[in-house]
């Protein structure tokens, strides 16, 4: 009677034996854990803390220029920064180099966290410093408001976005192409009119030239 099948299935049970001995499973106290008893996780890892956040005493930048201000800035570990027009016409600073500060904020000498922004309020080399930062003009409501001397730029933005507006240059026939650049000599309804969608219209001369 053949009894090949009777020792391949001897082999196998003794195969399976000798793995089991090999590969034993324990429990958390050190025995050998039951047949079929699923094999215990690693123990979980604290997640890592984040980084404390870094502190620096700001310097103080007042009176140098822009892009001066800005690369001791970041040599101090300020980068977040941002700059404004200081005179509140919204003209942007599109060449630091051609700029001053004026004032900045946060202040000099507070020791922060060197994730803040730091805000210059800034005006060309030839212009001089206000006292304080000049605001932009108020967004106009029923009455118009008083823009002459205001920038263009900022005059248009305190008008509402539908109103119908003429531009001209008050001393030549130039194009006003970049109205930052530009400032209110003249207005036309005056200040105090009462607003009810008629258009408006305004000279105006470069920012560093006299009204006529």
């Amino acid at each position: 009677m053949p009894t090949h099948h009777s020792v391949v299935a001897l082999t196998a049970v003794v195969a399976a034996i000798t793995l089991t001995a090999c590969n034993p499973q324990t429990t958390d106290a050190g025995k050998p854990a039951a047949p079929g008893t699923p094999a215990a996780s690693a123990p979980a890892t604290d997640a890592p803390s984040p980084s404390a956040k870094k502190t620096a005493t700001l310097p103080n930048f007042v009176g140098k220029g822009l892009q001066t201000a800005q690369d001791e800035a970041q040599a101090a570990g300020f980068h977040a920064l941002t700059s404004h027009d200081a005179l509140g016409r919204e003209r942007l600073q599109a060449l630091d180099r051609n700029w001053k500060v004026c004032s900045q904020s946060p202040a000099a000498g507070a020791s922060i966290d060197t994730g803040t922004t730091v805000d210059f309020g800034s005006v060309k080399l030839e212009e001089s410093c206000p006292a304080t930062d000049a605001p932009a003009p108020k967004p106009a409501g029923d009455t118009m408001p008083d823009f002459v001397g205001q920038g263009m730029k900022a005059t248009r933005g305190a008008l509402p976005s539908n109103a119908s507006i003429t531009v001209k240059d008050a001393l030549r026939d130039r194009m006003v192409l970049q109205e930052s650049n530009w400032k209110v000599c003249t207005q036309d309804p005056k200040a105090g009119t009462a607003l009810s969608g008629q258009p408006v219209s305004f000279t105006v001369v470069k920012t560093e030239e006299s009204c006529p």
